[in-house]
C-alpha cells in the first residue's frame, strides 16, 4: 500500500500524463544505435569472408560442384539453426553462381537425394541415418566412410 501512494505522489510531482515510449530513453537509443552498429560489422566481416573464398575457389577450379541442400530443413535442428544462419549458405551460391559467370567456369548443382546414404565403393544404400552419425561401416563391402567425404565421392 505504501508503494502506490508513492506512485502516485511521484507521478503527481513529475507530472506525468502518460506512460514513457522506449524512444524517450537517451540510453536506449545508444544501445540500439551500437547494437546496430556490431551487426553491420559482423554483416561485413561475413560478406568479405565469402568474397575471398568463393575468388579462390573460382581461380583454383574449373568446375565446382555443390549440393542443392534445403537449408529449412536444417534449421528444424536447434543446435545447428544458429551456426547455419551464420554460414550463409545461400550468400555462397549465389556469389559462385555470378563468379562463375565473370569468369567463365562452370557451376553445378548437384540434386542430394541420397548422397551420403548410399556406398562409394559398392552402392548399397544403408537408409537415413541422423546427422550426429558422421561415419560409419557399409555392411555390405566393409568400407569404412566418413559422411560428407562418402557424399562428395558420389556426387
Amino acid at each position: 500500500m505504501p508503494e502506490l501512494i508513492m506512485n502516485v505522489a511521484f507521478d503527481q510531482h513529475h507530472k506525468v500524463s502518460s506512460p514513457r515510449e522506449l524512444e524517450d530513453f537517451s540510453n536506449w537509443q545508444k544501445a540500439r544505435k551500437r547494437k546496430a552498429t556490431l551487426q553491420a560489422k559482423i554483416a561485413n566481416q561475413r560478406k568479405d569472408y565469402l568474397h575471398k573464398l568463393t575468388t579462390q575457389l573460382i581461380k583454383h577450379y574449373d568446375v565446382i560442384v555443390i549440393e542443392d541442400l534445403k537449408t529449412k530443413n536444417f534449421l528444424k535442428n536447434h543446435h545447428l539453426a544458429r551456426s547455419i544462419s551464420n554460414a550463409s549458405w545461400r550468400m555462397l551460391r549465389t556469389m559462385l553462381a555470378y563468379k562463375c559467370r565473370w569468369y567463365g567456369k562452370r557451376l553445378t548443382v548437384a540434386w542430394p537425394h541420397d548422397t551420403s546414404q548410399m556406398c562409394s565403393s559398392c552402392g548399397y544404400h544403408s537408409g537415413k541415418k541422423p546427422l550426429e552419425i558422421r561415419e560409419w561401416t557399409y555392411p555390405e563391402c566393409r568400407t569404412h566412410h566418413d559422411r560428407d567425404i562418402n557424399a562428395a565421392v558420389n556426387i
